[in-house]
């Protein structure tokens, strides 16, 4: 883990940009606090709950990068000193009433939809139209756009990621030309992730990356060609070894995200395939495997996505080796000891 913050964030500070991770990846503060000491200028969250959080940790300079429409939620937000991302000019709206009312300066960005059509501005006309509502507004700074596309992260080789996310950030860096022409503010574009960081960090027009997996990597993003090292992986047991073939673990479809349509890999069994059980139980294919593991034997497993893999639990173990250096609550759901 500590090699990805290096690398991630020495190859950003080399480009010229910023780096702002996500931590979605990980919802941990501990992790959080690495990252900042690495380099990185502020933390990404996707979540209310993710940005108090961070906020009451002192973690600086956090970005909210999903857009909210809940002013009971978007007075919170506006507590936590978070900027945050609106591609509708009703949220501007909500935000500064919000931001009023707390006497505070929020700043923003305006979410364009540069082709997952999942939030943001349809069109540089609607973008510019909330850009000046936003910077209109009394309580509100305008800072500038994001542009992220979590489909170029995964739309295959290199080559068809590079193609995918460039012509995603043409649409972004088009508007973000209309708003400067507008006089409105461009100090940022932030967007891109470990699926296209190494394309998106040479375009100049992007100021800041909002990669998260990196820390922790996954076999998706391995399939698509990513390399920085597997860093997470969920400890399980041989729980039945009472067939030839194959052992039974106790980690199944509650211990991985299943969203990927394939299981896990067993890091330390090379050649072992991995099946669903059921709702506690998976099963270890030891075809091409060295050695039967046996009863009680433990099992690292890489998941197939991290992200939602890590949100399944209330803490990591820090491990250097076989030692285990500290426990990290994830999302401080852990009440009462860390053990």
């Amino acid at each position: 883990m500590e090699a990805n913050l290096t690398r991630m964030a020495d190859r950003v500070k080399q480009c010229g940009k910023k780096l702002r991770p996500h931590a979605k990846a990980h919802k941990c503060v501990d992790i959080a606090k690495r990252q900042i000491a690495a380099g990185a200028t502020g933390i990404s969250v996707a979540t209310l709950a993710e940005a108090e959080l961070l906020s009451k940790a002192g973690i600086p300079n956090l970005l909210l990068t999903s857009p909210v429409a809940d002013p009971l939620k978007i007075a919170r937000i506006v507590q936590t000193g978070a900027m945050v991302a609106v591609d509708h000019v009703q949220q501007a709206a909500w935000y500064e009433e919000a931001a009023a009312k707390a006497r505070r300066t929020v700043d923003v960005l305006i979410d364009l939809d540069v082709g997952d059509h999942r939030t943001g501005a349809r069109s540089t006309e609607q973008a510019l139209d909330i850009a000046q509502a936003v910077d209109r507004a009394a309580h509100l700074r305008l800072k500038g756009l994001q542009g992220y596309s979590g489909r170029a992260s995964h739309a295959g080789d290199f080559a068809e990621r590079k193609k995918v996310s460039e012509h995603a950030f043409s649409g972004a860096i088009a508007t973000q030309s209309a708003m400067k022409h507008a006089g409105l503010s461009i100090e940022i574009l932030s967007g891109g992730s470990t699926g296209t960081w190494d394309i998106d960090l040479a375009l100049p027009e992007v100021t800041e990356l909002q990669a998260g997996s990196y820390v922790f990597m996954d076999l998706d993003y391995r399939r698509v060609g990513a390399d920085f090292r597997h860093s997470l992986t969920v400890l399980a047991t041989v729980i039945s070894a009472n067939h030839e073939g194959f052992v039974t673990v106790d980690a199944g479809l509650k211990a991985f995200a299943t969203d990927r349509g394939y299981g896990p890999e067993a890091a330390n069994l090379p050649g072992a395939g991995y099946r669903w059980g059921g709702d506690e139980f998976g099963y270890v294919d030891l075809n091409g495997s060295a050695a039967k593991p046996r009863l009680g034997d433990r099992i690292e497993f890489i998941p197939p996505h991290c992200d939602p893999t890590v949100n399944l639990y209330d803490r990591i173990h820090a491990c250097r080796g076989d030692n285990v250096e500290a426990i990290w609550p994830i999302m401080a759901r852990v009440q009462g000891p860390l053990v």
